[in-house]
């Protein structure tokens, strides 16, 4: 069993990116600038965003964090958007889920600039996504990928099953896993809460990627011998013997499941750093293209 190191990967991913920036420095070139749109104060949304700004350091990044009240409107989040749409000076932004009640989450999606929408979530980005054009992927799918890819983990004609559709991480794994490519030529079963039997089709799995948000969910009976396991779960369980009084929770029995295992994540340390290394990678991305595009000007 090998464990697929996160950490270590997407800290790989942010020193390739920062001997990319300190060129730029040296040939004085624009460094790529990451903006992030918070609304409201909920406590793990801003440790999220707060760790992007500190990766944008360490990178190079130029970064903008900007704060709007749980009060803010639909109209005056969509004003902000445009604003940050406009500002010459950014060259991506993210607006950091979930959005207050009041707001409309696809709408606010829909009014980004696709070519600053570096978490990938917009109709046209998604799009091409699906039709294999280069393009932003979600930053958790496209992190999984890399972990793929960097620890050489066979997927063709492998049986990927996903469980969860979000649009964030299963719909777009399954659309990923199955194209022409490496990672990727597997075959997709995607798996929901209306799926029936699923430890029938799981058991039948050479490849599980998890992203239900169930603390421990998937047991050792569930899986064969020599699966891969991707555990994009993150749930905060209570646990008084702890400092903080919680412990970080996958959908895996990582104990258990381990033990079957030919590769799986680690929660916390597995999918997790690699969606903000991803979200560096698809800044960069987003800089490159403006500047080509400024070029054919």
């Amino acid at each position: 069993m090998q464990i697929l190191d996160g950490i270590k990967v997407s800290n790989q991913v942010k020193d390739e990116i920062k001997l990319q920036v300190d060129l730029m420095i040296k040939n004085n070139e624009k460094v790529p600038h990451l903006a992030a749109l918070i609304v409201g104060n909920d406590g793990a949304s801003m440790t999220y965003v707060e760790s992007k700004v500190k990766a944008c350091k360490r990178v190079g990044f130029e970064s903008t964090l900007v704060k709007m009240p749980n009060t803010t409107s639909e109209t005056e989040l969509l004003k902000k958007i445009k604003e940050l749409n406009e500002n010459d000076d950014i060259d991506g932004f993210i607006v950091q889920l979930p959005l207050p009640k009041q707001i409309n989450t696809q709408k606010i999606i829909n009014q980004i600039d696709p070519n600053k929408d570096v978490d990938g979530f917009h109709p046209v980005n998604f799009g091409k996504m699906a039709l294999d054009m280069t393009t932003f992927i979600p930053a958790t799918p496209f992190g999984i990928l890399e972990l793929l890819e960097r620890y050489n983990v066979p997927t063709d004609g492998k049986h990927t099953v996903i469980i969860g559709r979000s649009h964030i991480v299963g719909r777009p794994m399954s659309i990923l896993m199955g194209r022409n490519h490496f990672p990727g030529n597997s075959t997709v079963t995607l798996t929901h809460s209306h799926t029936k039997n699923i430890s029938q089709i799981t058991t039948q799995a050479d490849i599980i990627i998890t992203a239900l948000g169930v603390p421990n969910y998937l047991k050792a009976e569930m899986v064969k011998d020599d699966v891969v396991v991707i555990d994009v779960g993150i749930t905060r369980v209570v646990d008084p013997t702890t400092e903080k009084g919680y412990k970080i929770v996958g959908d895996v029995d990582f104990e258990n499941v381990s033990k079957k295992a030919s590769y799986i994540t680690p929660v916390p340390g597995g999918v997790g750093p690699m969606t903000i290394a991803m979200l560096l990678k698809n800044t960069l991305l987003a800089r490159e293209q403006r500047r080509l595009h400024n070029q054919m000007l």
